[in-house]
């Protein structure tokens, strides 16, 4: 059971799926920095919004944490940075909320077009202005997108349906994969001097922070409209509203700022601005949708399992192809950790196979992960894997091959005088150990493992079975294999329960067998 703390608001659909996971679940809000603080060295998971400022100091106060979960898609809170030094995981949930987003911002849109805002208020209160609040159509003009990604596309989706022209600019995204939904892709500045409306679908990082300032607005087309319904800090408001007094552009509609809460603004009260208070994702669809996500993830997180949603692992590495073969990359490397005893000083992780054409870093996490688990103290996560064998000493490289033998995939991991190699069978569904010590012999990755080396002569099955049947030893599963000289031979035997030492011993003393180890994968 683990101690998760969530300090803001969050579905309780979420909730409730990390405490029928037997997670203890703390829901404190409004707290101070100096109690949250306090708080965190008695917390495995945290749970923030926007709000919650998680950074390098309060992460140091957070002894037993193991994964920050954001529910929502924005890491401006949090110092991923600090937290991936400190070996703890941060996920988030961004595709929570995209649909609320991109809806919000083509309500912000055809809202300064047609001037809903002003004409409502002014109605409001007594004044019947419709000539004064005339607006324009979309028909046939040009919309600018900034940021092509899952919010931007489905803008340029939702607005397809007002034949109009669409551009964009996005350095991460091929003019190809633009055209697939009608969208011209152009650089920055002439996406500016060509649009009616431009509309920003950024993150707030180095690169864009300020991006939309005084020289940026002064290439902007003669009476455009500007659209922020994404990260505040991306425009420089001081020059926006400098760029609305000269003419530069005819509105804008903001729904993020520099600072949050804001109360006050240049912006505020404008006739040709619209703004509203961080509503991009506020819908009671996004924010369900936000709690229970990052409440999976967090699941995911604290029982040691692969966790999509992680944004300092590149989780993307991790492909559809990839992922079957995690859990048996870190059961190798736990039966490697059972046949080596001491930790070699170097381990090489080789994946061969169809799978070796994907960054296969994730698998050698993994293997990892199961390696170093009962050499160290607290969690070995995707996180903090390589710094723990970095701390013990353990050099790990990796390669691939194309060329997996007769297996269609393979994970294989070397170090000091042993080598394990595993695949999977039966159509991707079971794990199999294919090579012990460079022997070639099959048998499944069970529970209970006995590994014997032994003279290649006859009787010595017959001699290991009845020393095992006498020690009331079941055997489920047994592999043979030989050495390429042909004189000795390897055994390997899955049980039903753990072989007790004196068995060992009475296996080890038996002539012609060299040696008797037991991996258990408990």
């Amino acid at each position: 059971m683990a101690r998760v703390l969530v300090t803001e608001e969050l579905a309780e659909s979420g909730l409730e799926l990390l405490r029928a996971r037997g997670h203890e679940v703390q829901v404190r809000l409004d707290m101070s920095p100096t109690d949250l603080r306090s708080s965190m060295s008695e917390v495995d998971a945290l749970i923030v919004r926007s709000a919650t400022q998680v950074d390098a100091q309060l992460l140091e106060a957070a002894t037993d944490l193991q994964v920050v979960g954001r529910a929502g898609v924005g890491l401006d809170n949090v110092d991923t940075t600090a937290a991936t030094a400190r070996g703890i995981l941060v996920c988030n949930a961004p595709e929570s909320n995209v649909v609320s987003a991109a809806e919000h911002s083509v309500g912000l849109l055809l809202a300064l077009a047609r001037n809903v805002a002003q004409a409502h208020g002014a109605l409001v209160e007594g004044r019947w202005e419709r000539s004064l609040w005339t607006g324009v159509e979309l028909l046939n003009k040009t919309v600018g997108i900034v940021g092509l990604g899952r919010v931007g596309r489905l803008v340029a989706q939702r607005l397809s349906g007002f034949d109009l022209q669409i551009l964009a600019f996005d350095p991460f995204v091929s003019p190809e994969s633009a055209r697939e939904i009608n969208v011209e892709m152009v650089g920055l500045d002439e996406l500016l001097g060509r649009s009616d409306f431009v509309t920003v679908h950024l993150p707030k990082t180095e690169d864009t922070v300020g991006l939309f300032d005084a020289s940026r607005f002064s290439k902007f087309k003669s009476g455009a409209f500007l659209v922020n319904a994404a990260r505040g800090g991306v425009i420089v408001e001081e020059d926006l509203v400098d760029a609305l007094d000269k003419g530069l552009i005819a509105g804008a509609a903001i729904d993020v700022f520099d600072t949050e809460p804001k109360l006050d603004s240049p912006l505020f009260g404008r006739a040709d601005v619209v703004v509203t208070p961080h509503l991009g994702a506020s819908t009671h669809e996004a924010q369900d949708r936000a709690g229970l996500t990052i409440a999976e993830q967090v699941a995911l997180a604290l029982d040691g399992d692969f966790v999509p949603f992680a944004v300092n692992i590149a989780a993307e590495e991790a492909s559809d192809a990839l992922r079957p073969y995690l859990g048996i990359a870190e059961r190798l490397g736990a039966f490697f950790s059972g046949l080596v005893g001491d930790l070699p000083t170097e381990i090489q992780v080789k994946v061969a196979g169809e799978i070796s054409g994907y960054d296969t870093k994730i698998v050698v996490l993994s293997v990892l992960r199961g390696i170093l688990d009962k050499a160290c103290d607290g969690p070995i996560t995707f996180v903090n894997a390589f710094q723990r064998a970095d701390e013990l000493g353990v050099s790990v490289s990796d390669s691939g091959s194309r060329d997996a033998g007769e297996f269609r995939n393979l994970v294989e991991v070397r170090g000091g005088s042993h080598a394990v190699a595993g695949t999977l069978v039966r159509s991707g569904n079971e794990p199999r150990i294919v090579m012990i010590d460079d022997h070639s012999v099959e048998v499944p990755l069970a529970k209970h493992m006995l590994v014997i080396r032994n003279d290649d002569r006859p009787g010595m099955i017959g001699t290991v079975g009845t020393i095992l049947g006498n020690a009331d030893v079941n055997i489920s599963f047994m592999g043979l294999g030989r050495d390429g000289a042909g004189d000795h031979a390897l055994m390997a035997l899955a049980s039903d329960h753990s072989i007790a030492e004196a068995t060992l011993e009475d296996l080890r003393s038996e002539a012609g067998i060299q040696s008797a180890s037991v991996v258990d994968l408990e």
